[in-house]
């Protein structure tokens, strides 16, 4: 029981069928990363059940030495750098499971995770720990964002972002669109191009 007063406390819904539990990181993530995240889901069961993700992650073999480490404590108080969204990906009984770990001094995802329930017990289903990772629900599909840096380029001050989104095949996540974008340097507009996504 203590460990769950240690995972994130709020909870609150990013749209129908989509429930985000806040970043524990003082430092806000990029607008363009939040408004992916609580893009709606069609149709998450009703029957939503807070897991303690931190615990999840910490006896997943699937997750990697660096970011078990960087849930060995809180980044202040009993917050810890995690990011938990429930949403209907892989068309289960239960909703899926959404986790984000970020560094707790910058916000930097370092990890991202689905969780999908598999009788009374939850299975990682899709795993990406390449700095600086951002899983996000757009329309019931997965999107993974990944900020990109030009020599130079500061740590808040990304010069484009990739995103890619999956799409459940029954097993697995398969990639099936990527688009790229390039931040104006003069001003806010950004111009986003799509790549197809690379085959099997």
């Amino acid at each position: 029981m203590a460990a769950l007063s240690l995972l994130l406390a709020g909870c609150n819904p990013g749209g129908e069928g989509v429930r985000t539990e806040g970043t524990a990181s003082s430092t806000p993530a990029p607008t363009n990363r939040s408004a992916r995240a609580t893009s709606p889901s069609p149709s998450a069961s009703a029957s939503y059940q807070k897991v303690d993700a931190v615990e999840l992650m910490k006896h997943d073999p699937k997750v990697g030495a660096d970011v078990k480490k960087s849930l060995g404590k809180p980044c202040a108080a009993e917050e810890y750098p995690v990011e938990v969204t429930y949403a209907s990906l892989t068309h289960g009984k239960a909703p899926d499971v959404v986790v984000n770990v970020m560094t707790c001094a910058d916000s930097v995802g370092i990890g991202s995770y689905v969780y999908r329930k598999q009788g009374g017990s939850y299975e990682n289903v899709f795993a990406d720990e390449q700095p600086s990772v951002y899983a996000g629900v757009n329309k019931g599909e997965l999107e993974i964002s990944k900020q990109t840096y030009n020599t130079g380029d500061k740590v808040c001050c990304a010069s484009g972002e990739d995103v890619m989104t999956y799409r459940w095949t029954g097993s697995r996540f398969v990639e099936y669109a990527r688009y790229h974008t390039d931040y104006s340097n003069t001003g806010n507009t950004e111009s986003a191009s799509p790549e197809p996504a690379p085959e099997d």
